[in-house]
């Protein structure tokens, strides 16, 4: 058995150990008076003194990580940089960096386990990535190279420590970007020892620690050894990366800065050599590390991921939301007083009518602007700023919990069903599909269409009938759950629904954790 492999541990059951957040994706902060009172004194007298001098050694950086590249082409940059160069400027960052760490608070950094050489394990997975702090890691692991995003390479300062770093940039607005990053890695990982190692967050976004995000497979392309990396910070008070309900950086900053000690724990784990089904297969290699990381933090392995800015979780092959918009919408009118049973949709089958922002509010009858503005902003909009009242004659009607799921189904299928020019029958194409998985589930618009081009292999035709539709939403086993989880949350009267928490019994989360089959191990 390899070192590290799937079989050196026990199975992650998802059930034991800490008890998941609501949401994986939420940061909370909980202060006592006390604690509040003295982190206003601390903040008033070491705060500023530390982030003055840290931004001082910060812009010290520059001219080292500016030495050694300047005068050097693309050319010679695609190679390892050597000689004085390497010597001096990289003892330089290294020093200061850990100098400005240290004068954030962090006085300790301390490292358990042995860091794996080039050769053993070209790439370093390191997790949970809980907040702007968490490259510190870099420092315990010799400064390695790092994949970010090209657009950070204008910021002031932070654009020359990439360049220092030799970083591997992906660019959101080419297309191509992403499939020269994955040649690039697989060039630098397959080097025999050349390049230094690369370092990844493979969870690609920051979450609260009490459960790791599904890993993103670019750190296992290359198929080669990888070393696990743990980060801990078993502080009182621990500095997160703000979310949707979190703190800001700046107020994420002063915190950490206001703290007479903040300590990070830095855990490297046994290298883990992959199986040749898992050096094929990315994905599966990385659910398989995920699972090992797991099991040494103690915290659950998810399925919950990011889809750009919404977080999602896998259920099947379908991407869900984990906090669907529809249940923010339906917060959003109660709270304005509407009940979505009296309000007269009209919206024609099969025909899509668009409505403006004046429009929505006199059909709604809602006179707030503010909560005009926030009802009509979770719907999709086109270039002229309207929506199609299909949309929300749909998302009245699941909120409303009149209708039996069979009903909702069904009129889900009369408003987005395209009439066909041969034959009499009436079919859910990709597009009314789409809309309908969005609007209900939260599902991303191209992971709904693969779902559709799926179902739709199994017939002839470039739609699904009624009976078809209703067969995958009622009654799939994990579908057919999805939905009635989804549409039918709790309720304490009509009209009032209330949204299920996300770690009970029947939730997203848990309806995710608890259908998806886990990843082969091997021997399996």
């Amino acid at each position: 058995m390899s070192q590290g492999s799937p079989g050196d541990w026990a199975p992650l059951d998802p059930t034991p150990g800490p008890p998941a957040s609501p949401n994986p994706f939420v940061h909370e902060l909980h202060l006592s008076r006390l604690q509040r009172v003295k982190f206003c004194l601390l903040g008033a007298l070491l705060a500023p003194i530390r982030v003055l001098l840290a931004f001082i050694v910060l812009f010290l950086l520059w001219p080292f990580a500016w030495l050694q590249v300047a005068g050097l082409s693309e050319e010679q940059l695609q190679e390892p940089i050597t000689g004085w160069r390497k010597t001096v400027c990289h003892n330089g960052v290294l020093g200061l960096s850990r100098l400005l760490f240290f004068l954030l608070g962090f006085l300790r950094i301390r490292v358990r386990g042995q860091r794996a050489s080039r050769l053993q394990a070209p790439v370093l997975v390191a997790a949970p990535h809980s907040t702007f702090f968490d490259p510190i890691v870099l420092l315990p692991c010799d400064l390695p190279k790092v994949v970010s995003r090209a657009e950070n390479l204008s910021v002031p300062v932070i654009g020359a420590l990439l360049r220092f770093n030799q970083a591997i940039l992906v660019s959101r607005h080419d297309p191509a970007s992403r499939r020269r990053v994955v040649e690039e890695v697989r060039r630098r990982a397959t080097s025999g020892g050349k390049w230094p190692q690369v370092l990844f967050f493979p969870e690609g976004t920051c979450s609260n620690k009490k459960a790791l995000l599904k890993f993103k497979p670019g750190a296992f392309i290359a198929g080669v050894p990888v070393q696990p990396v743990l980060i801990r910070y078993p502080n009182s008070l621990v500095s997160l990366s703000p979310r949707k309900r979190g703190k800001g950086e700046l107020q994420v900053l002063w915190l950490t800065a206001s703290q007479p000690c903040s300590i990070v724990d830095v855990e490297f784990l046994p290298v883990y050599h992959p199986s040749p089904e898992e050096s094929r297969d990315p994905t599966l290699y990385a659910n398989n590390v995920q699972r090992v990381m797991a099991q040494a933090l103690g915290i659950p392995a998810t399925e919950c991921e990011f889809v750009g800015s919404l977080p999602v979780i896998v259920v099947g092959r379908l991407k869900v939301a984990l906090e669907p918009q529809l249940w923010e919408l339906g917060k959003v009118l109660r709270k304005a007083g509407l009940s979505p049973g009296y309000v007269d949709a009209g919206a024609e089958p099969g025909r899509s009518r668009m409505i403006s922002q004046e429009e929505f509010a006199r059909q709604l009858q809602l006179s707030d602007p503010q909560t005009v503005a926030g009802a009509f902003g979770y719907f999709q909009q086109d270039t002229k700023g309207l929506v199609d009242f299909r949309d929300v004659a749909l998302a009245l009607a699941a909120l409303d919990g009149g209708r039996n799921l069979e009903e909702l189904t069904r009129l889900a299928f009369e408003l987005f069903a395209e009439e066909q020019a041969e034959g009499p029958n009436r079919l859910l194409c990709e597009a009314g599909f789409s809309t309908i998985l969005h609007l209900l589930l939260g599902s991303p618009r191209p992971a709904a269409a693969a779902l559709h081009a799926e179902l739709c292999q199994a017939g002839p035709s470039r739609g699904l009938s009624l009976c078809q539709f209703q067969n995958f939403s009622l009654h799939d086993p994990l579908y057919g759950k999805l939905f009635s989880t989804y549409l039918r949350p709790p309720h304490t009267s009509r009209g009032t629904s209330q949204t299920p928490n996300a770690s009970s019994p029947g939730s997203p989360t848990a309806l995710a954790n608890g259908t998806v089959q886990a990843p082969k191990q091997k021997g399996d």
